[in-house]
């Protein structure tokens, strides 16, 4: 995997405002928000998109969405929320390193693209 803006996050190496960490995961405030709230959560392991998870993931993949589930009630997303993975060009995705989007405190419409 190449080196990406998420693996220096990780690093510490550009500053972030980090809401969350824990051994397998990060989740910071988006610096281009998409919603009033826009936090993304990383896994720290180097996995470039949904597409490249093996099925040795999958405890990393419930993780990350048990850690939106935290990370959403410590923000008071109480009225709802939406999470969104993008995947490869045409999926919207701009950062080669997997992430979880959490947008909230606002109605979000349908169709969503």
């Amino acid at each position: 995997m190449a080196e990406t803006i998420f693996s220096k996050i990780i690093r510490k190496e550009i500053p972030a405002n980090i809401v969350y960490e824990d051994d397998l995961c990060l989740a910071f405030k988006d610096i281009n928000p998409q919603a009033p709230t826009h936090i993304l959560v990383i896994p720290k392991k180097p996995i470039v998109c949904i597409d490249d998870a093996q099925s040795e993931d999958q405890n990393l993949l419930g993780h990350l969405l048990l850690t939106v589930k935290k990370v959403a009630a410590e923000a008071n997303l109480s009225n709802g929320y939406r999470v969104v993975i993008n995947n490869g060009n045409d999926g919207g995705q701009t950062v080669d390193h997997l992430h979880l989007h959490i947008l909230g405190d606002r109605a979000m419409q349908w169709p969503p693209g």
